[in-house]
């Protein structure tokens, strides 16, 4: 379905949106292998999840009409302290609005977010072959940097990933600490939506 963009709306999840943001993951789970998950998660479950990720990273809506036809997040990638400059991204679409920019758009605002957030490294763990997810992290300007053969079993078959990789800032010599997303102002936060 081709949608007018600027009638785009670009804002951070609730823990509200559960149900409305379930129903787009979903159909990942039960019918690709585009997520490794196996079971949906329940609301509740799903709710907890929304709600962790928001106490540090940003997880973004996009609204068409009143409706959520696509979402991102980033999430802390690894526990040691040497790792919390790294995050993770995951971009899902509603299947029946793809095609019409909203995963680049809200890559991009994730990807401004993180900067403020003092974040140098973001990643994305890809199932292999994914033609678009690979083609949206090549326009963003991401690197492959690994490809880990058969790691997966899912609907009866072995799925390789690939790791894409990509430096959002230089590297420092001392880096700020990580901000929390709660601690960044809420007007630079409204622009970004905006962009």
């Amino acid at each position: 379905m081709k949608l007018e963009k600027n009638n785009l709306v670009f804002r951070f999840a609730t823990e509200k949106d559960a149900e409305e943001i379930l129903n787009i993951y979903k159909p990942y789970i039960e019918n690709t292998t585009i997520t490794f998950e196996y079971e949906v998660p329940t609301i509740v479950e799903f709710r907890e999840r929304i709600r962790e990720i928001l106490e540090e990273y940003p997880y973004i809506v996009c609204v068409y009409e009143g409706k959520i036809t696509g979402y991102a997040y980033a999430h802390k990638i690894w526990s040691r302290a040497a790792y919390q400059w790294d995050a993770e991204l995951s971009v899902y679409t509603d299947e029946n609005y793809a095609g019409n920019g909203i995963g680049k758009k809200l890559y991009k605002i994730l990807i401004e977010i993180l900067k403020l957030q003092n974040v140098v490294n973001i990643y994305a763990l890809i199932t292999y072959p994914n033609k678009s997810s690979e083609k949206l992290h090549n326009y963003f300007g991401f690197k492959k940097v690994a490809f880990f053969e058969n790691s997966g079993y899912k609907f009866g078959k072995w799925i390789s990933v690939t790791w894409f990789e990509k430096a959002i800032s230089k590297y420092p010599k001392n880096p700020n600490p990580i901000k929390k997303v709660s601690e960044i102002d809420e007007a630079e936060l409204k622009q970004i939506l905006e962009l």
